[in-house]
C-alpha cells in the first residue's frame, strides 16, 4: 500500500503538467482574439475603398473596368465601344500597411497610394475599424496646348481619408468615408447659353463623404453600395454625385465585383468631383474589379 501511495505522489506531478500541455494545445486551436475581422471581403465597396487590406507580402492584381453610358443604346454597343481600364497592383507591407500603383486609361492617369490601419473593431471594445487613405495621381493627358504654361505640378492632385467601418453581423457592414481632395489644377465646368460658353472652376480644396454598405445573401454572394456627397460643389457644375450599386462573388482566390455607377472614372477625385452620369437620365455605366493574389 505505501509502494502505491509513493507512486501516485512521484507521478502526481507529471499528471498535472501533462494536463496543462493538452489544455495548452487545446486553446491553441480557439480563436481567443476579440478583433472583428473581414466587414468587407472586397478591397473596395464599389467605387470607395473599403476597410480590408491585403494580408502581409501579398501581391494584389486588380483591374478594373468601366465601359461607357448606357444611354446610347446599340450606337455604341451599350456602352461596349467606350471603355475604360484601370490596372493596380497592391503590396501588403504588413498586415497593417499596403502600398499601391495604378493607372487609368482614362485621362491617362497614374497614381500611388497608401493604405494603413489604424485601429480594429472589437466584439467586447472600440466599436469602428479605422483605415487611412492617402492617394497621390498625375494627370498626362493634360494638352500642352490647350495649357501652354502649365507645369508638373498641376498635373498633381492629392486625396486623404479616413476609412471608418462597422460589422454589425456576418451579414451586415456599413462604411463612412469623410474625403479631402486638393486639386492643383481645379475640375472645371462647362454651361453653353446661347452662343456663349461659360466656364465655371472648383475650389481647389474639395470635401466630400462617402457612405457605404455590403449585405451578405449566400455563402458566396454580396450586395454592395455606396454614395459619396460632394460638400463644396459649385452650384453651377454639371457633375453629379457618385452612386454605385452591384454584387460581390467570391470565388476561391478573389472577389469578382460587378456594379453599375453613374460615374466612370476610377480615382477618387475622378468619380467623386467629375460624376458625368445621371441616373434619372438613364446615364449611367456598368463595370467590374476584379482582384487577384499572389
Amino acid at each position: 500500500m505505501k509502494r502505491i501511495i509513493t507512486c501516485i505522489f512521484l507521478l502526481l506531478p507529471l499528471l498535472v503538467f501533462s494536463q496543462d500541455d493538452l489544455l495548452s494545445e487545446l486553446e491553441e486551436g480557439v480563436d481567443t482574439s476579440t478583433e472583428v475581422k473581414a466587414a468587407f471581403k472586397g478591397l473596395k465597396v464599389v467605387n470607395f475603398e473599403s476597410t480590408k487590406l491585403g494580408g502581409a507580402k501579398e501581391l494584389y492584381l486588380v483591374v478594373s473596368h468601366r465601359f461607357g453610358t448606357v444611354k446610347n443604346g446599340i450606337d455604341d454597343f451599350f456602352g461596349l465601344d467606350n471603355a475604360v481600364t484601370q490596372i493596380k497592383f497592391i503590396y501588403g507591407v504588413n498586415d497593417w500597411l499596403n502600398l499601391g500603383a495604378a493607372r487609368s486609361s482614362l485621362q491617362k492617369k497614374y497614381g500611388v497610394h497608401a493604405k494603413y490601419r489604424l485601429v480594429r473593431q472589437k466584439t467586447e471594445g472600440f466599436p469602428f475599424t479605422i483605415v487611412g487613405y492617402n492617394l497621390i495621381t498625375v494627370n498626362t493627358a493634360l494638352d500642352e496646348d490647350l495649357f501652354p504654361n502649365i507645369e508638373f505640378g498641376d498635373r498633381l492632385t492629392y486625396t486623404t481619408q479616413a476609412l471608418v467601418s462597422h460589422k454589425f453581423s456576418e451579414d451586415f457592414s456599413v462604411l463612412l468615408a469623410p474625403t479631402f481632395i486638393h486639386e492643383n489644377l481645379a475640375t472645371r465646368s462647362f454651361q453653353i447659353q446661347g452662343e456663349e460658353t461659360m466656364t465655371f472652376d472648383e475650389d481647389n480644396n474639395q470635401f466630400a463623404v462617402g457612405v457605404g454598405g455590403r449585405y451578405k445573401l449566400t455563402k458566396r454572394w454580396s450586395i454592395n453600395a455606396d454614395y459619396g456627397i460632394h460638400l463644396n460643389r459649385n452650384d453651377n457644375s454639371n457633375f453629379k454625385n457618385p452612386l454605385s450599386i452591384g454584387v460581390d462573388l467570391e470565388t476561391g482566390g478573389h472577389v469578382f465585383q460587378m456594379h453599375f455607377t453613374n460615374a466612370q472614372a476610377m480615382f477618387e477625385e475622378g468619380f467623386i468631383i467629375q460624376g458625368q452620369g445621371d441616373w434619372g437620365d438613364g446615364d449611367f455605366f456598368f463595370g467590374f474589379n476584379l482582384s487577384r493574389v499572389f
